[in-house]
């Protein structure tokens, strides 16, 4: 039997990084001593209000089919937000809900391109983004960071990517994997380039909320820049709620238009009693992800400090989010070999970083996803590792 190509254009690199993170779980579904590191969800429980309120939704009866773009009360609070961060003059119009961002990755993608466009997209970038342009028949032109700048964007590199065919510019601020937060200046770069050549941007901001030192800008505030801006949230990072599937797409309406849609057709609407609890998450999400924020700085901050001088490896602290990037170069072992032999003999997973892109060949993804205990378990292990190479 025949499939269609498009089968083929979901496969590569980029998704079959995560082979040791399935070991892993399975391991520790086995009762095996592992610390899992190498994926975004974290350890500590969605928070109790949200959680009480999908038990009141469901016992309510709220189980039946539900708007195909989202509820207008959820859809409005998330143009509330929006527009008190950016200035930009949304209602719920240009709000659509999504089954998380990477279901909004995929739409958008669907809907901006075609056979024959090109998409740019600084590297590293987060695994899923070439599988949804490819799915569109599009095709992803990576640029590299700065590596000798933690992996800040490079834009006369990305403006120099530019060709006749550029559709759009794809990126994350802040980014997973690298932690790296865009500065206002590399934002104006990038809105001068796409107001120039009449491009599209998605910007991914799921981690808008767990920045550390340095503040988050949305690229959509910036002049001549919202009518031309698909910018991406969830409630999967902020509120420990990745299971849930919460995110939503802000854009222009005739685009949020043709993402119902495309939803119509892929996923019919977001169940009523989680966009109840959504509702909830967006009414306290103040004080929630403000918790969430400090959690992640006191991780990274027990990371950093115990895995910093340990020789052969270089840690680069990041901006925000819950993951840190590893140099394990001067280990002496690829990347893959590094992250296989190390949980096998310590039962530590992390992640091959390379295969966000080339730029972070050498380093590994370490996830802040357990409590301070494990996490401090897990950099001793680390060390052990470390040190038993060099003897």
């Amino acid at each position: 039997m025949k499939y269609s190509n498009r089968v083929e254009r979901l496969q590569g690199k980029r998704t079959s990084a995560w082979e040791i993170h399935r070991v892993a779980q399975q391991a520790y579904a086995n009762g095996a001593d592992v610390i899992v590191l190498s994926v975004g969800d974290p350890d500590f429980a969605t928070p109790a209000p949200i959680v009480e309120r999908a038990v009141e939704a469901l016992r309510g009866g709220d189980t039946h089919y539900s708007a195909v773009s989202g509820r207008e009360p959820l859809r409005a609070a998330i143009a509330d937000e929006h527009r008190r961060m950016t200035g930009c003059a949304v209602d719920a119009t240009n709000v659509i809900l999504t089954a998380g961002a990477q279901n909004g990755v995929f739409a958008a993608s669907l809907c901006l391109l075609e056979d024959g466009d090109e998409v740019i997209v600084p590297e590293p970038m987060y695994l899923t983004y070439e599988a949804c342009v490819r799915a569109a028949g599009a095709t992803l032109v990576s640029v590299p960071v700065d590596r000798a700048r933690a992996f800040h964007l490079d834009c006369d590199a990305l403006e120099q990517a530019v060709t006749p065919r550029t559709k759009a510019i794809f990126f994350a601020t802040p980014c997973n994997p690298t932690g790296v937060v865009m500065p206002r200046a590399d934002l104006e770069r990038i809105a001068g380039i796409a107001r120039k050549h009449d491009l599209w941007v998605l910007s991914d901001e799921v981690y808008a909320d767990l920045t550390f030192e340095r503040e988050h800008v949305s690229i959509a505030a910036l002049p001549g820049m919202a009518e031309r801006t698909v910018t991406l949230g969830s409630l999967s990072k902020s509120h420990a709620m990745a299971g849930w599937r919460v995110g939503w797409a802000i854009g222009p309406t005739v685009l949020i238009e043709h993402m119902g849609r495309l939803a119509l057709a892929m996923l019919y609407g977001l169940p009523g009693f989680i966009q109840q609890a959504a509702l909830v998450a967006l009414q306290q999400k103040a004080s929630i992800a403000a918790g969430m924020r400090d959690i992640y700085r006191r991780r990274r901050d027990v990371v950093f400090e115990r895995l910093r001088d340990v020789p052969g490896l270089r840690c680069l602290l990041p901006e925000a989010g819950m993951f840190m990037m590893v140099d394990v170069s001067g280990t002496g072992l690829e990347t893959v070999d590094f992250t296989w032999q190390l949980f096998r003999a310590k039962g530590v997973s992390l992640l091959d970083a390379s295969a966000f892109g080339d730029t972070a060949t050498g380093f590994v993804r370490l996830g802040f996803v357990v409590d301070e205990a494990r996490l401090i378990d897990a950099c001793k292990r680390i060390t052990a590792f470390v040190g038993g190479l060099a003897r």
